[in-house]
């Protein structure tokens, strides 16, 4: 297994458990607009920065798909299926398939 893979399955893992204890994050509002995605992408650079738990909380993370059709990381046009990833760069963080965030997009 190459290293980078095996750190981004640490790091997942990490995720996985800050979300199952219950990390609060703001799954609401979801963005309406360009305008209020651009927003919420403006927050996570200035105040989360490369701070995990700050990019999961502002991002909205959950561990389970949300809304009426059950959307989820593994349908967003952000998600890279080979490597399960978020390559939204305010994000960059491994993800997998059936998590949500408030950033998702089509």
């Amino acid at each position: 297994m190459n290293h980078m893979a095996n750190g981004e399955d640490v790091l997942r893992a990490q995720i996985a458990s800050m979300l199952k204890a219950g990390l609060e994050t703001e799954i609401t509002p979801f963005p309406e607009d360009s305008n209020a995605f651009a927003q919420l992408l403006q927050r996570i650079r200035e105040e989360a920065g490369s701070v995990l738990e700050k990019k999961l909380v502002i991002g909205g993370f959950t561990d389970y798909p949300m809304g009426e059709d059950q959307q989820r990381c593994q349908e967003c046009m952000y998600y890279l299926n080979h490597r399960r990833w978020c390559d939204l760069p305010e994000l960059d963080v491994p993800v997998e398939p059936d998590w949500w965030c408030r950033l998702w997009h089509i």
